[in-house]
C-alpha cells in the first residue's frame, strides 16, 4: 500500500500536471497551425536567411514569426505605406518584411540600440537587396525619436513598435507625434501570455504593457483595438491605432 501511495502524486499536483500537458498540448497545436498558414505560401530563402542568421549571432529568438512578418507586410500595403518607422530592429525580419511592401522611392528607418544587432540587421538588409530602402540607426530610442522629429523625417504612414516595455508609453506618444491622419501604429508584446491580467506583478515590463494599454484606450488621438494572438510564439498580442484627423 505504501508504494501504491507514493507512486500517485497529490491531488493537486496530479491537477497541476494535467494542466501543463494541456497547455503544452495547446502550445503545440498553434505552432502547427502556424506551420500549416505558411506552409500556404512560397517559401522564402532571404527570410530563411535572416532567420539562420539570428540564430548563428546567438541573437535571441524574438522576432515575429512568419505569419505576423506577413501581416506586416499586408499592413504596410492596405495603408499605402511609403515611409515607415520601426522602434526595435533584432536582425532586421519585420524590417524586410514590411520594407518589401515599400515603393521604389519609400523608405524605412529602424531604431537599435544594440550595435551587435544592428550590425546583422545591415547583413540581412543588404542582403534582402533593400539597402537603398532601410536605414538602420543606432542607439537609443529615446534620444533618437526627438532627432527624427527635429529634422522632419515623418511624418510616417506605418509605425511598428517592437521594443522594451517599460518606455512603451512614451514610445507611442512620439509615435502619434510622428505620424499624420490615418497613419497606422502597430505595438507588438501587449497580452504576454496573459499576465497582462496580473495588476499586482512586480514584473516592470509588464506593468509597463498595463500602462500603455490603459493608456490607449483611453487616447483621444487615436482609435484603437488590442487583438490578442496564438501561434508559434505562444500567447501574445497586438495593438493597432490610426491616428485621427
Amino acid at each position: 500500500m505504501a508504494g501504491s501511495w507514493h507512486s500517485r502524486p497529490p491531488v493537486g499536483a496530479q491537477q497541476g500536471w494535467q494542466d501543463l500537458h494541456q497547455e503544452d498540448s495547446m502550445h503545440k497545436q498553434w505552432a502547427a497551425v502556424d506551420d500549416y498558414i505558411a506552409g500556404l505560401f512560397p517559401s522564402d530563402p532571404v527570410l530563411d536567411a535572416v532567420l539562420r542568421a539570428t540564430r548563428d549571432a546567438g541573437m535571441p529568438q524574438i522576432n515575429v514569426s512568419p505569419v505576423q512578418g506577413r501581416l506586416l507586410h499586408v499592413l504596410a500595403l492596405a495603408c499605402n505605406a511609403r515611409n515607415i518607422l520601426e522602434i526595435g530592429t533584432l536582425a532586421g525580419y519585420s524590417a524586410i518584411w514590411m520594407a518589401r511592401a515599400l515603393p521604389a522611392d519609400g523608405k524605412l528607418i529602424s531604431l537599435e540600440f544594440d550595435p551587435k544587432h544592428a550590425d546583422v540587421a545591415r547583413a540581412n538588409i543588404v542582403r534582402a537587396g533593400l539597402a537603398d530602402r532601410v536605414d538602420v540607426r543606432l542607439g537609443t530610442a529615446l534620444d533618437i525619436l526627438p532627432q527624427l522629429a527635429a529634422e522632419g523625417a515623418g511624418p510616417f504612414d506605418l509605425i511598428f513598435i517592437d521594443a522594451d516595455k517599460i518606455n512603451l508609453t512614451t514610445y507611442f506618444d512620439w509615435a502619434v507625434c510622428l505620424a499624420r491622419p490615418g497613419s497606422l501604429i502597430v505595438v507588438d508584446n501587449v497580452i504576454r501570455g496573459g499576465d497582462v491580467l496580473d495588476a499586482a506583478s512586480d514584473d516592470a515590463g509588464l506593468q509597463g504593457v498595463r500602462r500603455f494599454n490603459e493608456a490607449i484606450a483611453a487616447d483621444p488621438r487615436v482609435t484603437a483595438t488590442i487583438l490578442q494572438m496564438v501561434g508559434s510564439k505562444g500567447h501574445d498580442g497586438l495593438a493597432l491605432a490610426v491616428v485621427r484627423g
